[in-house]
């Protein structure tokens, strides 16, 4: 089973973390850093095959040190990312340097992009710490421009009670009264994309605007 920390990104509200402490290792998970190039490749393919199939506008939220942002820069889409870790965002200029891409300090749920359009907002690992998910989900696709699509990856891990996580069941019903198109993709049984063989509820969630 993967590390604890798969789980968790600098964009949790309240949650008692030191992000900036962080940054400097945050890139030795298998599943953030994505140095391993199995692991990166399998995340190539699946962040292309939930984008939009041509060049656009992105918006990563919680991007962490920027290692999704990159991948989806060079499949060509313009990036902007937006952290709470200033350390996090200094990272990931670093790491997308010379690239169509932008990162902002800022609350993933409410981030600082004023009146922007995208056609994407990508989110991992953040929806489950949030306060109000379904608050963030409605301000998310307020953010998106027609035919825009959310691209959520969350799940439920470990053993704890009440469980760490959101279940893809509930992600959906926050979904279904703002999205015209949700589908549900598994994760779990993909170890290529965590660094190995894990036991969790993994999944991604893209859904649509009308």
């Amino acid at each position: 089973m993967a590390n604890d920390s798969d789980v968790t990104t600098s964009a949790n509200i309240g949650a008692d973390v030191d992000w900036d402490a962080r940054a400097a290792g945050f890139d030795e998970e298998p599943d953030h850093g994505l140095r391993d190039p199995e692991v990166r490749r399998a995340w190539a393919a699946r962040l292309r095959s939930w984008l939009p199939g041509r060049a656009g506008d992105v918006l990563d939220l919680g991007c962490g040190t920027g290692s999704l942002s990159l991948l989806a820069s060079e499949q060509g889409h313009r990036v902007t990312g937006v952290d709470l870790s200033p350390a996090m965002v200094t990272f990931a200029r670093q790491k997308l340097a010379g690239r169509d891409a932008v990162f902002l300090i800022g609350d993933a749920a409410a981030p600082p992009v004023g009146e922007r359009r995208f056609d994407a907002v990508l989110v991992r690992h953040v929806l489950w710490a949030l306060p109000d998910p379904g608050r963030a989900l409605r301000h998310w696709a307020r953010l998106l421009r027609p035919g825009g699509r959310l691209v959520l990856i969350e799940g439920v891990w470990g053993r704890a009670e009440p469980p760490v996580g959101i279940p893809a069941e509930r992600l959906t019903g926050l979904l279904a009264p703002i999205a015209g198109q949700v589908s549900v993709e598994r994760l779990s049984g993909d170890p290529l994309l965590w660094g190995g063989e894990v036991a969790d509820e993994r999944y991604a969630v893209v859904a649509v605007t009308a």
